[in-house]
């Protein structure tokens, strides 16, 4: 069982305002922006073994099970994966779903999984280093890692009128994100990591990991009609979608 770090207590104080938030129709960027992009280059999965690193309430990793794949969901909260099963003794999707730290799961063996997905979460995930080297140890060769943050570039200037102190790019830091919106049941607050796009392909070099596309999502003309505050989005990128693929020799020696 993970140990109670502050980032364990925020999830699992969020617990009923995040499920409510994602199983509503109320996180449009999720259903209208990030799943979409995300969804387009995991593509065909059938059959395919799956893991959904912090895979919280399980909302996206049913919609994996959805598409045909075997899948395994972890998140370090307790009180999200109690959700994540409720669901599944519902609907029984065939998902197991562990209490699992992301930078250890020693509890899979190697080269077990096809593919390994990760939505919008990398950025909130502490020892995110560990966690891609445990990532590249549990896929298969040639396994692919797919995973959406929020830009780096961007994250912190969306709704600011002063750009140039709301964002400092080459600064790595933890940051406190504070969810107030009118549509959640009740506000909460989380814990960022902000990287800069160097800092991640340096990991993913170090890890053996090859970068095969990246995707930068933007709304329709229909999504943004919608849901207008989607329109921000047609400016500048809310998120990134990375497509990895783990290079057996590489992997087996980063400096190749």
């Amino acid at each position: 069982m993970p140990k109670k770090s502050r980032i364990v207590k925020e999830w699992d104080e969020a617990a009923e305002s995040w499920v409510d938030f994602v199983n509503q129709g109320k996180d449009y960027f999720r259903d209208e922006l990030n799943n979409p992009g995300m969804l387009r280059l995991i593509g065909n999965i059938r059959r395919k073994s799956v893991l959904d690193v912090a895979c919280g309430e399980g909302y996206n990793t049913r919609q994996l099970a959805g598409k045909g794949a075997m899948v395994t969901g972890i998140d370090l909260s307790e009180k999200l994966i109690e959700h994540a099963r409720w669901c599944e003794e519902k609907n029984r999707l065939g998902i197991d779903y562990h209490v699992m730290d992301s930078a250890d799961l020693s509890w899979f063996p190697a080269k077990h999984f096809d593919l390994v997905t990760c939505f919008m979460a990398l950025m909130d995930i502490e020892n995110y280093d560990d966690a891609l080297g445990e990532v590249a140890r549990v896929l298969k060769d040639n396994g692919r890692f797919v995973f959406s943050i929020t830009h780096p570039c961007f994250e912190y200037c969306i709704d600011s009128e002063k750009i140039e102190e709301k964002m400092r790019y080459f600064v790595a830091r933890r940051e406190r994100v504070p969810w107030e919106m009118e549509r959640l049941l009740k506000p909460f607050k989380t814990t960022s990591f902000h990287r800069t796009l160097t800092d991640y392909s340096n990991r993913f070099h170090k890890h053996g990991f090859l970068v095969k596309k990246l995707l930068e999502p933007k709304p329709t003309k229909r999504e943004t009609a919608k849901f207008q505050q989607l329109r921000q989005v047609l400016f500048r990128p809310q998120s990134i979608v990375f497509e990895l693929v783990k290079d057996p020799v590489r992997s087996k020696n980063p400096s190749v």
